[in-house]
């Protein structure tokens, strides 16, 4: 697999960056491609390891292995071919995945994994730039009808499948453009939406169909989708944010991180931004309360705007720089994570819990915390108030991202009577991803809550099989 000593010849290389000057003056995609001579040497470090424990990292189960040695003898139109068996959207994947794959690379037990990230996004660029890339169309087509709900990589995962399983497929979107969080969640510096709108052409001419300003239990009643179609995809998302109820949380400055960044997404798209508050960071101190993506996504669109200071707050702990390999591989570890929005510049407070948010005539002037420590009791974990570490920050503008607790239930859950989970989430398996209501199924964010765009995709794919099966008696699609 690769050249037998290439991982010991050649170094990792990953893609490079522009300078973070340069880059925080617009939007646009930042980071510099590998040439392919130098991903054709990146592919050779793949060794023979017996098991290749990036499988089990995948979530869509790439045959990654594989086309590391396609890339590595130059056979890229069968690397495409390969990579597109597992995975619909290698675009996105290659852009926003965290790549739990490379955790679990065997060379990572020396820390220097196999770029299998930048090969897939290598991989799929050339597909694009040379036209490998055609519809899939279906030899016949069924007379089943399907609706899927929601434009996400799920939704579209499960549209796409569906589609060239022979089925009519009819997407429903509730925003003005296709593609759900990819289109409005991520930052344009993340992820550009051309690349959104290449693979939607390709959809649009396997027979998927779009409708957009579709609100399912808004503007469309459900009962429509019940009564027309032969089943029901519900793949919307989990949108409902974590609340921070503290003193002072009406003032206005207090703002949940994703329609800041939907905001900003418009904006770039040329889209009306409609009855929102207009929610910019320009000139102010900005303070994002919480850890993960989206707050490192807040972190990079307010140096963006232009922000006077940006402060990032994290309940939990800092995290090891370095973690146990022997403890942690290959699954995916606990450790610190800076991404290139905190490189372009903010401070990052750990182990920090807000108390109130003050102001003055109804507008945020600031926020007061305290540090906390974490104590393991009686097999779980305890948070307690350091004496002494009270603190005040000043802000202009707070952005909650702290994660999101279940779907909306407001509207499609509650008029359709879905069963949900404890957590709030719907109520379906991972094997056929049926929910309570006959004929309608629920796959990514929406079943398994707040999670990764590759999951979002690998549950995608496996309900359209699902969905296949149901309608038909039997399904050929990959599982």
């Amino acid at each position: 697999m690769g050249s037998p000593t290439g991982f010991q010849e050649i170094e990792r290389k990953e893609r490079g960056y522009l300078p973070v000057e340069e880059r925080k003056q617009n939007y646009r995609e930042f980071a510099i491609p590998l040439t392919d001579e130098s991903v054709s040497k990146q592919g050779a470090r793949c060794i023979d390891c017996g098991i290749p424990y990036c499988h089990f990292g995948c979530p869509v189960d790439n045959i990654i292995p594989d086309w590391n040695d396609l890339v590595y003898r130059d056979d890229w139109k069968t690397a495409i071919e390969v990579l597109h068996s597992t995975n619909n959207f290698p675009e996105f994947t290659g852009r926003v995945c965290p790549a739990p794959c490379e955790e679990a690379c065997t060379l990572n037990l020396h820390d220097a994994p196999v770029t299998i990230k930048t090969i897939e996004y290598s991989i799929i660029e050339k597909a694009w730039q040379n036209r490998w890339i055609e519809p899939m169309i279906p030899i016949r087509r069924t007379e089943k009808r399907v609706a899927v709900v929601g434009s996400g990589p799920a939704g579209l995962a499960a549209a796409q499948q569906l589609a060239r399983a022979g089925h009519h497929v009819k997407v429903f979107e509730k925003n003005a453009k296709i593609g759900g969080l990819l289109r409005y969640g991520i930052p344009d510096f993340k992820l550009a939406k051309d690349a959104i709108d290449r693979r939607l052409s390709q959809m649009q001419a396997e027979g998927v169909e779009f409708r957009v300003n579709s609100h399912i239990g808004v503007n469309i009643p459900v009962e429509r989708l019940v009564e027309d179609y032969d089943a029901v995809v519900l793949a919307a998302g989990c949108e409902q944010p974590r609340d921070l109820p503290v003193p002072g949380r009406d003032l206005d400055g207090v703002h949940f991180a994703m329609p800041y960044l939907t905001q900003q997404n418009r904006r770039i798209g040329g889209e009306s931004l409609g009855l929102d508050r207009d929610i910019l960071a320009t000139g102010k101190h900005v303070v994002v309360i919480g850890g993960g993506d989206t707050g490192a996504d807040c972190v990079g669109t307010a140096n963006r705007q232009g922000a006077a200071s940006v402060t990032q707050l994290e309940l939990l702990p800092m995290p090891p720089e370095v973690p146990d390999k022997l403890l942690t591989w290959p699954n995916w570890p606990t450790k610190l994570r800076t991404s290139t929005s905190h490189d372009e510049g903010c401070e990052r407070r750990w182990a920090v819990s807000t108390t109130e948010f003050i102001g003055a005539d109804g507008k945020l002037t600031g926020l007061n915390g305290v540090g906390v420590d974490w104590k393991q009791v009686d097999g779980h974990w305890e948070m307690t108030n350091v004496a002494g570490s009270e603190f005040e920050l000043k802000a202009d503008l707070v952005l909650l991202a702290m994660g999101f607790v279940s779907p909306v239930h407001e509207g499609l859950v509650q008029e359709l009577a879905v069963a949900v989970d404890q957590r709030g989430n719907i109520d379906a398996d991972t094997d056929d991803y049926a929910t309570s209501v006959p004929g309608v199924f629920a796959a990514g964010d929406m079943r398994r809550g707040q999670s990764l765009v590759v999951w979002a995709i690998k549950e995608g794919r496996q309900c359209a099989r699902a969905v296949d099966q149901f309608l038909m008696g039997h399904s050929d699609l990959p599982r």
